[in-house]
């Protein structure tokens, strides 16, 4: 049920996400490919990959990137980006990320970005990673964070899913350290930035609908002091939605 919800989801998202301001931000994208290390020669995949974006990014510092989303809309758009761009050494499939179709230790690294959230027991998705991946390959994992306190997590899972009814749960730190303990990975760096969107934007990408925004208004009058990973501001030009995104590399 949560593959069919995702596709759902995604389909109505493809063109909207290939445009958006968090998918395509020159400065987090940068700091993605610096902590990937990409090297000439080396073949990796972009788990979940959407439309594309970071595959493109990543192609001219690989011999071949390969992408995988189950959402086919995802993957028509992916295709038609690469295909503009004259990026020959991209390619791209349908399929799940937590079940590859790709041979063990085929890959020199992975990457998976804004997929964690998705996915019931995202232990499953880590571990393919790592399972595709060559001893001594690496491993970037990407992600929205929650806050350790449990009243704030809360309080963004039920405006995320009110609005995007695909996001499972977002993790706290801690947590996902775990997911890469437990699948083996050695964590070698990590950083936390800070993403800023206009938070009007931000509801009309998702299949929300007037009703789920009306009960979104409804917890924004309630929400908890000391939110720090979902933070909702004012700027000249509106509300503002403030998350922090946490980037990590992992030693296979």
């Amino acid at each position: 049920m949560q593959d069919d919800t995702i596709i759902a989801e995604f389909t109505q998202q493809a063109e909207s996400f290939n445009r958006s301001s968090i998918a395509t931000a020159a400065d987090t994208l940068d700091a993605l490919v610096e902590l990937a290390s990409p090297a000439p020669g080396e073949r990796w995949l972009d788990a979940a990959c959407g439309p594309g974006i970071v595959c493109r990014r990543l192609a001219g510092h690989l011999a071949e990137v390969h992408g995988v989303d189950m959402t086919p809309a995802m993957v028509e758009v992916a295709r038609r980006e690469a295909a503009a761009a004259g990026l020959a050494n991209t390619s791209y499939a349908v399929g799940d990320a937590t079940a590859l179709e790709l041979e063990s230790a085929s890959m020199d690294g992975a990457l998976a970005r804004f997929a964690i959230h998705h996915v019931p027991v995202p232990a499953r998705l880590v571990a393919e990673l790592a399972r595709v991946v060559r001893p001594g390959g690496r491993i970037v994992l990407a992600d929205h964070l929650a806050d350790e306190d449990a009243d704030a997590a809360a309080f963004a899972a039920e405006l995320e899913r009110l609005r995007d009814p695909s996001h499972w749960a977002s993790l706290p730190r801690h947590r996902l350290h775990s997911l890469g303990a437990g699948a083996g990975l050695e964590l070698e760096r990590e950083l936390v930035v800070t993403i800023i969107l206009d938070f009007d934007d931000w509801l009309e990408r998702g299949s929300a609908g007037a009703p789920a925004r009306r009960q979104i208004e409804r917890a924004l009058a309630d929400r908890p002091q000391g939110t720090q990973c979902f933070r909702i501001g004012a700027d000249d030009g509106g509300r503002t939605l403030e998350l922090r995104m946490w980037l990590s590399r992992w030693r296979r």
